[in-house]
């Protein structure tokens, strides 16, 4: 994108869909986390329609990655791709395992993140999120949203593989040293989310007929997103929600949900429940990905339910491009030259859901019919 049209960046003929100022400060306290609570505040209140109960447990693929991993089974590998195949033309979203990740490096980081959440928010305070920036933590998303308030903590960090101990320094500058063993566990976590993701990928460029290493290397030297999410009870669950209905804007995201549960698909325009799985991670395609393939594969609409008597956590880890890398489908997944989307980079998508628009089931949409209106003014010029 050139001057002229980075400057137009301000400018935004969408409705800023619930965005707020960073000037206004943050209007919530820690006391929402109280399982005590009888009173849902106003903000954290949603309307009828986004919390409609589900309609029972989703059966979505379960598939297994251990032929299509060792390299040996060329049968499991097709099998694999059609059953990946079958999942994001419906809906973007599966299931899979013996995937490689040890069971044990996933309960450690689900232990090492754990004290930071069960910290008063005084001294959270020091690894609040600064404005504009995805990293650090967040109260209920209130640096962002003044309404439809999530029900949840984040604490969000970066991984890029040319920064070695990266995630180390992160927990150390921002938790203090005392966190230093909490960030080499998911300095390690990491590594191993990206090494799944990039495997996926090839699964995923197998599926669209692609050459094996056609997604692999546009997303190697990328810089992904890693994210701890704290669910705390809620007095009245039926009002509120842990992540309201959304596409992620993202690529590919590998979430693993611990055994209370609270992820639910949108499917047939009905929600269903997705039932955890220890030893299964959760993948779902991204905004991004489906404009990879020319909107031939389904961004997974999601959300997250809370419990009333438990808390729920959960580790999304979001496989992200190289920011000025342009997002265009190979060929032959846009015969004739049709496009459903424009050229774009994930830094002007990642800049529209920041600045301008709250990621909901529209944001590839109404990002687009932006973007395009962006170059229109920009030829004006």
């Amino acid at each position: 994108m050139d001057s002229s049209a980075a400057s137009l960046l301000n400018v935004s003929p969408v409705k800023c869909n619930d965005l707020k100022h960073y000037d206004e400060p943050p209007k919530v306290s820690d006391s929402f986390l109280c399982d005590k609570q009888s009173l849902v505040p106003d903000s954290f209140k949603w309307p009828e329609k986004d919390v409609v109960p589900s309609h029972g447990e989703l059966e979505e693929p379960l598939v297994d990655l251990k032929g299509f991993l060792l390299g040996d089974d060329q049968e499991e590998m097709h099998r694999a791709a059609d059953t990946v195949r079958a999942a994001c033309l419906s809906h973007g979203f599966f299931q899979v395992i013996n995937h490689g990740v040890d069971l044990s490096l996933i309960h450690d980081a689900y232990d090492s993140i754990g004290s930071f959440f069960k910290m008063t928010l005084s001294n959270k305070l020091r690894a609040q999120k600064k404005p504009n920036s995805l990293l650090g933590h967040s109260m209920a998303h209130n640096d962002r949203f003044s309404s439809k308030l999530p029900w949840k903590e984040t604490f969000s960090f970066g991984y890029h593989e040319s920064s070695p101990d990266s995630v180390v320094g992160f927990f150390k500058a921002t938790l203090g040293m005392d966190f230093e063993p909490a960030g080499k566990v998911y300095q390690k976590y990491c590594e191993e989310m990206k090494k799944l993701a990039l495997s996926i990928m090839e699964l995923l460029a197998i599926s669209l007929g692609l050459d094996r290493s056609y997604y692999r290397d546009f997303f190697e030297d990328g810089c992904s997103i890693m994210r701890c999410n704290f669910y705390p009870p809620c007095q009245e669950p039926s009002l509120v929600l842990g992540t309201g209905p959304h596409c992620d804007p993202t690529s590919l995201t590998i979430l693993h949900q611990d055994e209370v549960g609270g992820l639910e698909v949108f499917f047939n325009d009905k929600w269903y429940k997705v039932r955890p799985q220890a030893h299964a991670l959760v993948i779902n395609i991204g905004d991004t990905f489906a404009a990879l393939t020319n909107g031939i594969y389904k961004s997974c609409l999601h959300r997250a339910v809370v419990n009333r008597h438990q808390e729920r956590r959960s580790l999304a880890f979001f496989l992200c491009p190289r920011e000025d890398k342009l997002v265009v489908p190979a060929p032959s997944l846009a015969i004739g030259g049709a496009r459903k989307y424009p050229d774009f980079t994930w830094s002007d998508l990642l800049r529209f859901t920041q600045e301008h628009y709250r990621a909901d089931q529209s944001t590839l949409p109404k990002f687009a019919e932006w973007f395009l209106s962006l170059q229109d003014r920009t030829l004006d010029c």
